[in-house]
């Protein structure tokens, strides 16, 4: 990419979003292309066919995507499978139709099999059945990586993608029912400090292990992932660290200053066992994580205290 490039940031006002604007904007990037999702539903095709057409970006990150937690995504699979398939493929397919030079499908861990190899490296995708409670997600960003390969094979295009583990960081979503784990934790605990109560509940019985990526580091990755890797296959980006998530509610206790009992509710789910990605892949192209755990949750938490709006119910 050249410092002139017109790129295109799809999602620009969410999480993985806005980091990718902060990395390219710290790299000297200002030909930067945005829409709200007032603005372009890129579920709509028509619409996107007419922005794409409009505006031709060279480079797009196409980080827009409906997200939510376990319990989300198991009450509504129809919605996470209908909108995540339909805004990609109209992304992708109008950007590949307008001559986009390249693009970066950003997907997620779960597309890999409840019962993957740990750690679970890019090849084993399709090799056994996906978690049930996050299926709809997963196979829509199945869909989405498959397609850019698609591409790629039969027309030439240089469309690649990168397939995150759990995220945390600045402008994530802590809704009390559609968030996923590590915000919905930082929340909880911070009511329970706030109100004084004598104990949290946390779902399932703590037991699964879990890595977190702070999201600027995967920002770094989209970056050093578009200027210097093509190929059909994702890039995996994780930590390379995993934790069960009893000693991270213990940690996001201790970072907002909460002091009562920590109980499980074993009747909740607790999603896929285990969920390490093998990193090779990214490590071999020049990068790593910079942001540990604790430092990153500190933040977290800085920016949960600084922006109310997203406490809201």
């Amino acid at each position: 990419m050249d410092k002139d490039s017109k790129i295109y940031v799809a999602g620009h006002r969410g999480m993985v979003g806005s980091a990718i604007v902060r990395a390219l904007r710290a790299r000297g990037f200002d030909n930067l292309v945005f829409r709200t999702h007032a603005e372009l539903d890129l579920r709509d095709q028509r619409a996107t066919d007419d922005f794409f057409a409009s505006e031709r970006p060279e480079y797009v990150f196409l980080a827009a995507s409906k997200v939510g937690g376990i319990a989300a995504n198991a009450a509504a699979p129809a919605d996470f499978l209908y909108d995540n398939a339909m805004l990609e493929m109209n992304a992708i397919h109008a950007a590949w139709k307008n001559g986009c030079r390249k693009l970066l499908f950003l997907g997620s861990s779960c597309i890999y099999p409840k019962f993957a190899p740990q750690p679970m490296p890019e090849s084993c995708l399709l090799t056994s059945a996906l978690e049930p409670t996050n299926e709809g997600y997963a196979l829509a960003k199945i869909a989405g990586l498959k397609y850019c390969a698609y591409l790629n094979r039969q027309y030439g295009a240089d469309f690649v993608s990168v397939m995150p583990t759990n995220l945390y960081g600045p402008a994530d979503n802590y809704h009390p029912e559609h968030s996923h784990v590590l915000p919905a934790l930082i929340r909880r605990f911070h009511e329970a400090k706030e109100s004084g109560a004598p104990s949290v509940t946390c779902w399932g019985d703590g037991s699964p292990l879990r890595e977190f990526l702070y999201v600027d580091d995967l920002a770094q990755l989209c970056l050093v992932v578009m200027e210097r890797y093509s190929g059909d296959e994702p890039v995996n980006a994780g930590s390379g660290v995993e934790l069960p998530i009893r000693d991270l509610a213990a940690l996001v206790a201790k970072t907002v200053g909460y002091s009562g009992e920590i109980k499980w509710d074993t009747s909740r789910p607790n999603g896929t066992p285990r969920k390490l990605l093998d990193i090779s892949r990214a490590k071999a192209l020049g990068w790593a994580p910079t942001v540990p755990l604790e430092k990153g949750l500190a933040l977290a938490y800085r920016d949960f205290l600084d922006n109310p709006v997203r406490t809201e119910r």
